[in-house]
């Protein structure tokens, strides 16, 4: 049995020299011959792994940057559902009472960003209409959708913004305008003539975003409405490494 083991650490020593692993090999059958340790074998005749210890690089080998697989694995924020690629929050924004009214186009995307998301297309609110609970009909499933409940303030049909917009005129002006700056110039050396002031129009009324329901999980266009326009709305975001807290779905 003595002789197999030697010829086991051999072999053992042989194999790690080619793979990177003299150092370790070789530190263990020094350990074992220097200690004059009998090394048994398994009743299949093979080494046991237990006497070579594990090296630096092979202990960090299951990290990346020292990073774990936890760390590295996409997941979705708090408060949202995991829609595979992406994820939406599973409620709509909580817009603070001194804002109310103010939730137009412009503030809904700048709060999204500030979020680190952004504003979800109408294509993907009703792809995700039937794992969200979007804003809906007051006749829909209140278990499925988000509807209005309180009657103390009259019953409301509700829907929300999309990023998705439409222009209701033709026209480049259809879509807004910067204007013309008061001072402005013409250039001399082309011969242009001072270009006459305009005022800016950065919010037309002509200028609308998509609203969607939830329409019993299937999803709904609801009309559309001018950029300036308040609304609720959800925001979307892109997969984090780490783990989640409170995730949804």
């Amino acid at each position: 049995m003595t002789a197999r083991a030697a010829l086991a650490v051999a072999l053992v020593a042989l194999v790690c020299s080619a793979t990177g692993l003299a150092d370790a090999a070789g530190n263990a059958v020094s350990a074992a011959v220097s200690s004059r340790t009998t090394v048994k074998l398994s009743k299949n005749g093979k080494l046991s792994a237990a006497i070579i210890p594990t090296v630096a690089r092979a202990r960090n080998a299951s990290k990346l940057g020292g990073r774990s697989a936890t760390d590295l694995t996409l997941t979705c924020p708090a408060n949202t559902v995991d829609l595979g690629t992406w994820c939406l929050l599973s409620g709509s924004y909580p817009v603070d009472p001194k804002d109310s009214g103010k939730n137009d186009y412009f503030f809904a995307t700048q709060a999204c960003v500030a979020l680190g998301g952004y504003l979800p297309t109408a294509a993907q609110l009703i792809g995700a209409a039937s794992r969200v609970k979007l804003a809906s009909t007051i006749t829909d499933n209140d278990s499925a959708a988000g509807i209005d409940e309180d009657a103390t303030d009259g019953l409301k049909d509700k829907r929300e913004m999309s990023a998705t917009l439409v222009t209701t005129a033709a026209g480049s002006s259809a879509a807004g305008s910067e204007g013309v700056s008061t001072g402005s110039r013409g250039d001399p050396r082309a011969g242009e003539p001072d270009p006459t002031p305009q005022p800016a129009n950065p919010a037309p009324d002509t200028l609308q975003y998509v609203t969607v329901y939830d329409n019993g999980d299937k999803g709904g266009f609801a009309g559309s409405q001018p950029v300036s326009a308040p609304q609720s709305f959800r925001c979307a975001f892109d997969k984090q490494q780490g783990a989640a807290t409170n995730e949804i779905g």
